[in-house]
């Protein structure tokens, strides 16, 4: 399935365009649709879509700025302009849109841009996702430059975020950059009990955990002296990991 999100400032236009891709399209699903480019942002960021069709015709800001908001690495959809206005065809392209469909929509144009999409991302995102860290006998492979890493979990001692990439702690005190986010490593693994997201910015291998201090706003003590915070929200689950010894 192909996850969309469909950004237009006019609810018949919303709604006249999903009716035709679920018409059309079975193997699009619409996950959100937007009102407006920072909205339509939000959306992108958070439920990470492989397409969106985007009217350029907006107020505030065009769709023609939509890229303007994203770094390079973060841009892993495609896009499919829609708008009334032939005139913004030439720009359309120039940003590297999969179509342009001119409103009122033909279905068979509709069909035929989801087609090109298909054959023109499909394979890229195939690439990326084989990129992304995966682990195998407790171990996790992890890309940095042209080869891969393989660290074993055991050695890990914590992984903090920064910005759009990860900082990874060994036990012998080396340290690796690498170009994914937090929250994809917490996704990778979240099978395995050792690791727990203590802090947006912070996801700690609780094998190498010496002290939780209270003070201070609370944070843990780890074996290579660092002490990293921990978020009141996350305590409670923290301490349910461990076994206390109670007074």
């Amino acid at each position: 399935m192909i996850n969309a999100i469909i950004i237009d400032d006019e609810k018949r236009a919303r709604e006249l365009l999903y009716t035709l891709i679920m018409e059309n399209c079975p193997n699009v699903n619409i996950i959100d649709q937007c009102t407006d480019l920072p909205n339509g942002v939000k959306s992108i960021r958070k439920n990470k879509p492989d397409l969106i069709f985007l009217d350029i015709e907006m107020p505030g800001h065009t769709g023609l700025e939509l890229l303007d908001f994203f770094d390079e690495k973060e841009i892993q959809f495609g896009i499919i302009f829609t708008t009334a206005y032939n005139e913004f065809a030439v720009k359309a392209f120039k940003l590297s849109a999969i179509d342009y469909l001119l409103k009122p929509m033909m279905a068979e144009d509709l069909v035929s841009a989801v087609e090109r999409f298909e054959r023109r991302f499909q394979p890229q995102k195939q690439e990326i996702q084989s990129k992304n860290p995966e682990v195998q006998n407790n171990k996790i492979a992890i890309p940095i430059g042209q080869s891969i890493r393989f660290l074993d979990l055991n050695e890990i001692i914590l992984l903090k975020a920064d910005n759009s990439y990860t900082e990874i702690f060994m036990e012998d005190n080396s340290k690796l950059v690498v170009s994914r986010t937090l929250k994809n490593f917490e996704e990778v693994l979240q099978d395995n009990t050792n690791f727990f997201r203590c802090h947006k910015s912070y996801m700690v291998n609780r094998n190498f955990i010496i002290d939780y201090v209270k003070s201070d706003g609370g944070y843990l003590a780890m074996k290579n002296k660092q002490q990293v915070p921990i978020s009141p929200d996350k305590v409670s689950g923290f301490l349910n990991l461990s076994t206390i010894i109670k007074r």
